[in-house]
């Protein structure tokens, strides 16, 4: 699998000798945007600077490969912005895509030889990218950072167990609100809480990839769709975004506590 290269150092400018890459590196870390809600919140300056000379910056754009399943695990990603889908495939070219991980979010981490799933961009995506021993290391040397992404497993555990139920019980109604309330919470997240973004819903991926993650057909998901927007519960909004009108009643749909 081959990447494009991370941001090299600039050349001097008007005479000015520029920072060393391993600066570079440290600084990128502590202007990253979602650094205090993301794995790298729990490292002091010291791993900071650790993190920081163990990872390369990768820019990507849609529709790239990131993990393809059943290749070796030999990295560790960290998404610090965009979106990214996952997926299972079939031996007969179908998949089910499990889920999408936004900024602040980690893939590939295995105890495995292999990845048991693949990865995608579905947007213009930056991330974080760890070799295999950079981050045994790492969780070697900073038990904090260890304990870190032990806690964001159980969360992964947890999220799998709501797929689990939004696939086999809700209705298609109740799917297409828990996904949209979901989008909701994510963007919230990744805009630092602005007041503007509390009912915007980022929703970069096709509808495609909606019905696949939802289980359902592309005609109903744009038909459930269709159908929120005529009872003004949600409306349109600029760079793939929808607006919730009714975050409570869609809250209600999405809970099965409001009758089809």
């Amino acid at each position: 699998m081959t990447f494009p290269s991370p941001t090299s150092a600039l050349p001097p400018v008007g005479g000015v000798v520029p920072a060393s890459k391993t600066d570079l590196d440290v600084m990128r870390c502590l202007v990253c945007d979602i650094r205090n809600r993301s794995l790298c919140n729990s490292m002091d300056e010291e791993g900071l600077a650790a993190l920081a000379h163990s990872s390369r910056q990768l820019i990507l754009p849609p529709s790239t490969t990131i993990i393809e399943e059943g290749e070796p695990a030999l990295a560790f990603f960290n998404v610090t912005r965009g979106t990214v889908k996952l997926f299972k495939s079939l031996p007969d070219g179908r998949r089910q895509i499990t889920g999408f991980a936004d900024a602040g979010q980690f893939l590939g981490l295995s105890t495995a030889q292999t990845y048991s799933f693949g990865a995608e961009t579905v947007d213009n995506v930056r991330l974080c990218r760890f070799m295999r021993p950079q981050l045994e290391t790492l969780l070697s040397d900073y038990p904090t950072f260890e304990r870190s992404l032990l806690a964001a497993v159980t969360d992964k555990l947890a999220e799998a167990q709501e797929q689990m139920l939004l696939l086999g019980r809700k209705t298609a109604r109740e799917k297409v609100a828990t996904f949209l309330l979901d989008r909701m919470k994510a963007f919230h997240l990744t805009a630092n809480r602005r007041q503007e973004a509390e009912t915007l819903a980022s929703v970069p991926m096709t509808r495609v990839d909606i019905a696949d993650y939802l289980g359902l057909t592309i005609e109903t998901v744009s038909r459930t769709i269709s159908a929120f927007r005529r009872d003004h519960l949600i409306a349109s909004a600029e760079n793939h975004r929808i607006r919730i009108l009714s975050v409570a009643t869609l809250a209600n749909i999405a809970s099965g506590q409001k009758a089809e």
